[in-house]
């Protein structure tokens, strides 16, 4: 074993030594040779650990040692079995030895402490292995070692085998009661037997003794603490720690027990003053410790509900808790702006404790079913409510929501008692709603030194405040659901003061006017008993839809609301010297245009406000772009309400915002893509804002056209003279510039915004119908495709283009159709595999948009794109990529399908360009209409296969159908449907794969069912006779069966039908 051991230590050395490059993985493979066959060198693992020198010292270097109990550990931590009697033996006595060596008459691995909590845990295995049938005095044996020796001169207690001792006891109770550490490894029922074993070994032997020894040990440390802090001296201000550090770890090792040994050991009238008292000890460890302990005794569970409200009168916490918080509350505001994180820490330790403490009343008084123990306990909570709300209006965070699952059992059961009771609150629950309701209004309140400026501001810390408000929201809306007044008058209250108070010239802090905007914000989502739209500020009869734009609203009482937003713009507030008030003040009046819609006077001072340095024109740029968007989002609600002779003076005012800037950003990655990264500026996004904006405005001028195309024009030609500047510096530079490609996507994003601020072109075009500049709209149209043509390559130009299109179009509707075959056939010229949704998705809004005025397009597209997509969905499928791509190429192609048949564009699947391709595109939907892989696109194929019958299968010589109609029947399009169609919506509900109970299967039996019916209704009793006298003979269906089945399906109305074949099918695969 001599050379084995060697060996072990060369290879140690090795693995730490970082000159031995090469023989560092033969060194380490070694190591975990020897770390796997525990249960062989298990015995080497125990010597490298204790051998000794002949002076005493140890043998070997720590990390060799350390080795060595990773290995003991590795036999011991999944060893359920008896050891034999001399392995047992060895183990024992030699981890007994090196304690009495190294704990009782040494340094306790003072040169290498991480050693000791190591060897704690490789103990608690062993102990873990042996206690309940080979050393059942496991406790007895430690404490003959904690104790002094009888010929020692040493008084009290040993602390490091003290300090070993609480050690193993917390290391024991992780092992056999701690659920988060159980949950975190794989169940074995042999640990879980075992585990059990020793618990309640515990229990019955050494519970009393553990816990007797702990607490004596604990007492023994504070009385001595007390000595050595009256007599304090630099000389025993390191026994002083060592007594701390003693009473520390001896009630974390109390905590870690209480929860599972008997509570009448843990809980006695001596143990409750010691632990009071160490509750408010100098220690903040200890404090800390303690609260833990306590926490655990308040939550132990006890079966009956008066022994657990014995237990918590017993303790009186309530008023330790009461008293102490006074008592930090004084000592923090004595330290005013110096934060003291240890004793802030405390705080959050007591707010956890009461938290606790109150949850356990809570349950009583909700789930107990003995009148008097919740009676006592509602009590019982009445009287900490105060101390809730002092740990609610804490100024930290962490410390303020300790409280809060406490507040929501307290709120749930007030909120239960009310739907069961009308009756009006009795005093001291509202006495206690009104405070909590001043508290979370004065926790809805930014911190005064919180810097807010969006350039500096901590984004954590904002996003932390954010949650609070939402959290403290919550609480907010429970009090409404209890008493809905007592909210709304507080907050309406405390806005309209805090307005007022600005209006008359009193100075406030800028924390206090965003509250008071915030609260105005809020009332509108808490006032329950407000109306909608118009109704919500004014107290106006029901108006017809029709006639409110005619009806006068000024002449109408405003509600609470309609007084505090009027109240809010008249104040002149949003001029408060503080970004975050104006952009609260921004927020609120976007939020509610519908006010200003009864209360006009107020839209001009809006406006005013957000036009100017307090908004759009701001010198945070991250601050405007807020501001761009409420911005847009005040003109596009209240477009109507604007006077058109002031749309020209905002356009102008915010002409100087609206010149594009490209930039070229530091990649922090190699491999991003620098082109991608300039695309991706949020800057620029939030600036297309502006140019919808600008074109809404101008869309208010319609009554005077020639000045509309003048302002349009003069909006549109400084973006077309840049984009030739750009266009022309990428003709010349080529691809490596990049500032020219950014700024034509840029510039052509902003013309599609400024088309998307037009209305939308009518589906039906009324006489009186003045549209938007034209012109201006075409000359747009034409340069982007100049571009398109020129740099098609670059798929963010692509993008742009599609974008700009879809808006243009929008607007324009069939005056720029005949630029749309350039458009396609550019945007085709070189295309990423996701472009091709995109770009079928783009087809299908221009054929819902411009319906008859697409044909010629399509007529000219549908041919190549099928043939394209045909071809991509024909290729191997490689990855799960490609998957999702094949997936989501074949819904977009058969959406777009079905779209055309939808619009009654189906002329172009048989057009002269088209009708020889006409087959080879049925036969395809034919083949995904049986791919039961895919019962999504299934079912989408079979909808475009219904429509191909209700249109081309009727009669060719039906004499009520024109000539010239597309709707008229095919020829041979009847043979189609019986030789083909037919068979596989039979043949598709008896492949294999296909499971009709299914979800996704059911919806395509139904589908089923419905081209059957189809095929029917558009045949007529020509197709009857085919399916009884033909097709389901042939199937060999019985002659009842195969009359039922064909009445059923002519007479049936669809819903009827698609129940009555699914289950039929159902039954036809159903095991006989």
């Amino acid at each position: 074993m001599e050379r084995e051991i060697d060996q072990v230590v060369q290879a140690i050395a090795v693995a730490f030594d970082q000159s031995q490059i090469s023989l560092h993985q033969q060194a380490l493979a070694y190591l975990s040779t020897i770390q796997d066959n525990a249960n062989e060198t298990w015995r080497l693992a125990l010597r490298l650990f204790v051998d000794q020198n002949e002076d005493g010292s140890r043998k070997y270097p720590s990390q060799v040692r350390f080795f060595g109990l990773r290995v003991l550990d590795e036999f011991l931590d999944n060893r359920f079995e008896r050891f034999d009697d001399e392995s047992f033996q060895t183990l024992q006595q030699a981890l007994i030895a090196y304690i009495q060596s190294e704990y009782v008459h040494g340094p306790a691995e003072a040169d290498a402490t991480f050693l000791r909590n190591k060897f704690s845990h490789t103990v608690t295995l062993f102990f873990l292995c042996t206690y309940t049938e080979q050393w059942p005095t496991f406790f007895s044996d430690l404490f003959t070692l904690i104790r002094p020796s009888e010929q020692s001169s040493e008084t009290g207690f040993n602390r490091h085998v003290s300090l070993l001792f609480f050690h193993i006891v917390l290391e024991i109770s992780g092992e056999v009661a701690d659920q988060m550490i159980k949950s975190a490894r794989s169940f074995s029922a042999a640990r879980h037997g075992r585990d059990g074993r020793v618990r309640d070994g515990v229990r019955d032997r050494d519970a009393a003794s553990i816990n007797e020894a702990v607490l004596t040990i604990v007492a023994e440390g504070a009385e001595r603490m007390n000595e050595l802090r009256k007599n304090s001296s630099a000389a025993k201000a390191r026994d002083l720690d060592h007594a701390i550090e003693v009473v520390d770890w001896g009630i974390r090792t109390f905590g870690s027990y209480v929860g599972w040994i008997d509570i009448n050991l843990t809980v006695t009238p001596t143990t409750v003053p010691l632990l009071f008292t160490l509750l408010a000890d100098p220690s903040l460890p200890i404090r800390l410790a303690t609260s833990v302990a306590l926490l655990r005794i308040v939550a132990k569970g006890l079966k009956e509900p008066s022994d657990k409200l014995q237990l918590l009168k017993v303790l009186s916490l309530g008023q330790v808790l009461e008293a102490l918080e006074s008592k930090t509350r004084a000592q923090q505001a004595e330290r005013g702006n110096d934060t003291d994180e240890g004793e802030e820490s405390y705080r959050e330790a007591l707010g956890t404790l009461l938290n606790g403490l109150g949850q356990e009343l809570a349950k009583l008084v909700e789930e107990c079913s003995n009148e008097e123990v919740r009676a006592e306990a509602s009590t019982y909570l009445v009287q900490i409510q105060p101390v809730v709300l002092h740990f609610l209006s804490d100024e930290y965070d962490d410390t303020c929501s300790t409280v809060f699952p406490l507040l929501h059992l307290i709120l749930t059961g007030y909120k239960r008692n009310r739907k069961i009771s009308s009756d009006p609150l009795d005093e001291p629950k509202r006495a206690f709603l009104t405070s909590l309701l001043q508290v979370i209004l004065t926790k809805l309140r930014w911190d005064e030194d919180q810097d807010l400026d969006p350039e500096d501001a901590d984004e954590d810390d904002i996003a932390e405040f954010e949650k609070m408000r939402k959290d403290l929201r919550s609480f907010l809306d429970a009090i409404l659901a209890i008493d809905q007044d007592l909210v709304t008058d507080a907050v309406r209250t405390l806005a309209l003061n805090t307005i007022s108070a600005f209006t008359n010239g009193v100075s406030i802090k800028w924390n206090d006017a965003e509250l008071g905007i915030y609260l105005v914000y809020l009332f509108g989502e808490i006032n329950k008993s407000g109306g909608k739209g118009r109704a919500a500020f004014c107290q106006a009869p029901p108006v017809d839809r029709e006639k409110r734009k005619a009806t006068d609203y000024a002449e109408f009482p405003l509600t609470a609301h309609g007084e505090m937003l009027f109240a809010l713009v008249q104040s002149g507030i949003a001029s408060f010297p503080n970004r975050t008030v104006a952009l609260q003040f921004f927020e609120t009046v976007s939020r509610y245009t519908d006010f200003f819609k009864i209360r006009k006077q107020c839209i001009i001072p809006a406006l005013e406000a957000m036009v100017d340095t307090r908004g759009l024109h701001n010198d945070n740029p991250q601050y405007r772009s807020r501001v761009f968007y409420l911005f847009h989002r005040f003109i596009k609600e209240l477009r109507n309400e604007i006077p058109a002779d002031i749309s020209t003076s905002i356009i102008d005012s915010i002409r100087d915002l609206l010149p594009i800037v490209a930039e070229i950003p530091e990649l922090e990655e190699p491999e991003m893509d620098v082109l991608t990264e300039a695309i991706k500026n949020s800057t620029f996004d939030s600036q297309l804002y502006l140019f919808e904006t600008a074109a809404t405005l101008n869309s208010l001028l319609y009554k005077d056209p020639a000045q509309q195309s003048s302002v349009a024009l003069s909006l549109v030609k400084p973006l077309m003279d840049d984009l030739s500047v750009n266009f022309q510096a990428f003709r010349a530079n080529g691809p490596s510039d990049l500032i020219p490609i950014v700024k034509v996507h840029h510039i052509i994003m902003a013309l599609g915004n400024i088309a998307k601020g037009f209305p939308d072109y009518p589906a039906t075009v009324s006489e009186n119908w003045i549209g938007p500049p034209m012109e201006v709209l075409t000359e747009m149209a034409q340069a982007i495709l100049v571009c398109l043509e020129a740099m098609n390559v670059f798929k963010p130009i692509r993008d742009a283009t599609r974008f700009a299109f879809a808006r243009i179009l929008a607007t324009a509707g069939p005056t720029v159709t005949h630029s749309i075959p350039p458009l396609m056939s550019n945007l085709l010229a070189h295309f990423e595999p996701s472009e091709l949704v995109d770009f079928m998705n783009f087809i299908g809004l221009l054929i819902h948009k411009l319906q008859k005025d697409m044909f010629e397009v399509l007529d000219e597209l549908i041919g190549p794109l099928s043939a394209h997509i045909t071809a991509l969905l024909s290729q191997p499928i490689t990855g799960t990529d490609d998957q999702r791509a094949h997936s989501e190429t074949k819904k977009a192609y058969l959406t777009l399908l079905n779209n055309i048949m939808a619009s009654k564009l189906q002329g172009i699947f048989i057009s002269e360009r088209n009708s020889s391709t006409f087959e080879r595109l049925i036969e395809t939907m034919q083949q995904l209409a049986e791919d039961v892989s895919d019962p999504t696109s299934q079912k989408v194929a079979l909808t475009f296969l219904s429509r191909c019958v209700q249109i081309w299968g009727q009669h060719v010589g039906d004499s009520s159908v024109p000539m010239s109609n597309p709707d008229r029947g095919l020829p041979g399009f009847d043979r189609f449907i019986y030789e083909r169609l037919v068979p596989t919506a039979f043949r598709v509900p008896s492949l294999p794969n296909f499971n009709p109970k299914d979800g996704q299967m059911m919806v395509v039996l139904h589908e089923i069912a419905n081209l059957l019916q189809t095929i029917c209704k558009t045949r007529g009793p020509e197709a009857y006779d085919f399916f009884l006298n033909v097709f389901l003979p042939s199937q060999n269906w019985p002659s009842d069966m195969a009359l039922d089945f064909t009445t059923k399906m002519r007479n049936l109305d669809g819903k009827t039908f698609r129940k009555y074949f699914t289950d039929l099918i159902r039954s036809s695969r159903a095991p006989s």
